[in-house]
């Protein structure tokens, strides 16, 4: 029986798999390729691959790549989704410990960004919150930390974390990531450089830690870890995937324990900082910025953000940008970030 049979049954690739499999106990499942590449099914959407015994690891690294932490968020899905396929076809031959992650198949079977809850504010704990007492999500986020502990106790040195994400709304600068904040952390040069490599020019270094899927790999795994941000968001079957080649192809040779191709040393970039955070205070909360406005639409300063009964936002003495506006969010979540650039 071929490895995709014993693994996805009829569905033949993993995204069907996973989809399928939402109503149903998904059972664990190991197989070991014919190169002797192992594969752990531990999950809907979770596979556990290991490298050959005895062949190299030439970047000495593990990794954590994930995509579908919201379920509308195609293009990355069908990026891993493809070179799983490469990796089961014989194409490459894998080289680094690895999980792989479709983050939330039920929304990700429906084409919904999440069902009651936004997964990406579930993590570091934060599912533990009794609001979220037995909501799917909460529970998918905890089985992800236990993964992503059981894989990073294996496999402690050198973990980087990918967590790969489209936008809902339009963006003046189309793939940017950003860089959970830890207390004197700087992004080392060899991540910066494969961001570059993946067509990323745009860097958000964090102002606070958060409860992020990358931000809890940063904090609790001790990875070096990314939310990146690759386009729009599309639905399944109308990706340009041919736009992701840059994300597809760095990730591949990683995956294939390549070294790093040459780059100008003075080769940086854009990078920016959040100089304030617009939380929903309540209801007095007004915010003005358009629901259809772009990320890193910038404002001039004096600009009003927004206001409520007992204080307000202006941009202060320089231009600042926002990202992810969104109003439509519960009393106390975010609503945006004000950032500019560092420099």
């Amino acid at each position: 029986m071929s490895v995709r049979k014993q693994l996805f049954g009829k569905n033949l690739d993993w995204l069907g798999h996973t989809t399928s499999s939402t109503t149903r106990v998904t059972e664990e499942k190991i197989v070991v390729m014919e190169d002797g590449t192992g594969i752990q099914r531990q999950d809907a959407g979770l596979l556990y691959l290991t490298p050959p015994e005895g062949r190299a690891n030439p970047n000495n690294e593990a990794l954590i790549v994930s995509a579908g932490v919201h379920g509308n968020e195609t293009a990355p899905i069908e990026v891993l989704n493809g070179l799983l396929e490469e990796l089961l076809d014989g194409q490459w031959q894998l080289a680094c410990p690895l999980l792989l992650i479709l983050g939330n198949p039920l929304a990700i079977d429906l084409g919904e960004r999440f069902m009651d809850v936004n997964l990406n504010r579930l993590f570091g704990g934060a599912h533990r919150k009794p609001e979220y007492t037995g909501l799917p999500e909460a529970d998918r986020a905890r089985s992800l930390e236990q993964a992503c502990e059981a894989f990073a106790t294996r496999h402690p040195d050198r973990l980087s974390h990918y967590d790969l994400h489209t936008a809902i709304r339009p963006s003046y600068r189309e793939r940017f990531a950003l860089y959970p904040f830890i207390e004197g952390r700087e992004v080392p040069r060899e991540q910066v450089e494969f961001l570059l490599e993946a067509d990323v020019d745009t860097l958000l270094l964090q102002h606070r830690e958060g409860t992020t899927f990358a931000s809890y790999s940063s904090s609790t795994l001790a990875a070096e870890s990314f939310t990146v941000e690759l386009g729009k968001v599309q639905p399944f079957g109308q990706n340009d995937l041919s736009r992701f080649s840059g994300i597809r192809d760095a990730l591949r040779r990683r995956f294939r324990g390549e070294a790093a191709p040459a780059t100008k040393t003075d080769s940086q970039p854009t990078i920016f900082e959040v100089v304030h955070e617009v939380l929903n205070t309540g209801d007095s909360f007004q915010f003005h910025i358009p629901d259809d406005v772009a990320n890193f639409t910038e404002y001039q300063p004096g600009t009003v953000i927004w206001e409520d009964s007992a204080a307000h936002y202006a941009v202060g003495d320089v231009p600042e940008a926002i990202i992810f506006p969104n109003r439509h969010v519960p009393v106390g979540h975010r609503v945006g970030l004000m950032i500019r650039p560092v420099g």
